[in-house]
């Protein structure tokens, strides 16, 4: 897509690359294969920009975040120029994350409107794992590993992972992944309820799986996706179910009920047709 199709451009990128499979989506690669796609100070910086255009721009429904290589994410780059008087230098980037509130790469602890839905295609370790940890759905292809290491370093998963890993995967489990760094197969995170979904091939097939989950989430009311997706995220960040429910009836609801899309869709459905849903406008 061009530029001129949104009402802002995108964010200028060095460290990824942006795609649009469809006018709805977007498709973010990390675009360091070399360095396992490891990210810098610089690169968090850059994915916040990114993920808060997404959230911003009304044509865009969904967000997909993939790398290049055999790698998706293998986590803080510690060989980055950064440098700290205190701790060695190869330490100072996961400073400097920690003192960014720890969000990694933009999506460890993110709160956004929009879901973002991340392809594992290959190594997931450390911060790369927190981040699919806050994504709102994994896809991974068959040979990707998933991995806590930090312990193994003398370091501690700080970016949101150690406290949302347990409410995904149960306390023993969460023990076993953050105490022993071990490596978890794709098989065995599905089947922890970590990943949705598991396919054969490289990066083209897991990426190709995940445009079909955002597709369908895009053929969807843009409000309904967007006030369901926030009223997840109230469980998920430990609202209590009567507190989460109530806030979603008065604020995400009220927000909704009677606009275009609601009407849209009820005219759809009675009339046996497709909707024909606008941008959202909460």
């Amino acid at each position: 897509m061009h530029a001129s199709s949104f009402t802002s451009p995108p964010p200028p990128t060095s460290v990824t690359r942006l795609e649009f499979p469809t006018p709805q989506i977007l498709l973010v690669t990390l675009n360091r294969p070399k360095a396992l796609n490891c990210i810098s100070s610089a690169g968090h910086s850059e994915l916040e920009s990114i993920w808060s255009w997404l959230d911003a721009e009304p044509s865009l429904r969904v967000g997909i975040i993939t790398g290049e290589g055999r790698a998706f994410c293998a986590g803080a780059d510690l060989k980055g120029p950064e440098t700290n008087p205190v701790m060695p230098a190869a330490l100072a980037p996961i400073n400097r994350v920690q003192r960014r509130n720890n969000n990694f790469g933009g999506l460890s602890r993110r709160k956004g409107k929009k879901p973002v839905i991340a392809a594992v295609n290959g190594l997931c370790m450390g911060g790369g794992c927190e981040m699919i940890i806050n994504a709102d759905l994994v896809v991974a292809c068959s040979e990707a590993v998933f991995a806590l290491p930090e312990v193994k370093v003398g370091v501690v998963a700080l970016a949101g992972a150690l406290p949302r890993l347990v409410r995904t995967v149960g306390k023993q489990r969460a023990m076993e992944m953050a105490l022993t760094g071990r490596n978890v197969s794709a098989k065995e995170a599905k089947d922890w309820g970590l990943v949705n979904a598991v396919v054969e091939g490289g990066n083209e097939a897991v990426v190709r799986k995940a445009v079909e989950f955002a597709r369908t989430i895009g053929e969807n009311s843009p409000d309904s996706v967007l006030v369901s997706k926030g009223g997840v995220d109230l469980g998920w960040e430990g609202i209590g179910v009567e507190e989460g429910t109530k806030r979603i009836i008065e604020d995400s609801w009220a927000s909704m009920e009677g606009q275009e899309n609601m009407r849209e869709g009820i005219r759809a459905f009675v009339e046996k047709r497709r909707p024909r849903w606008t941008n959202s406008k909460l």
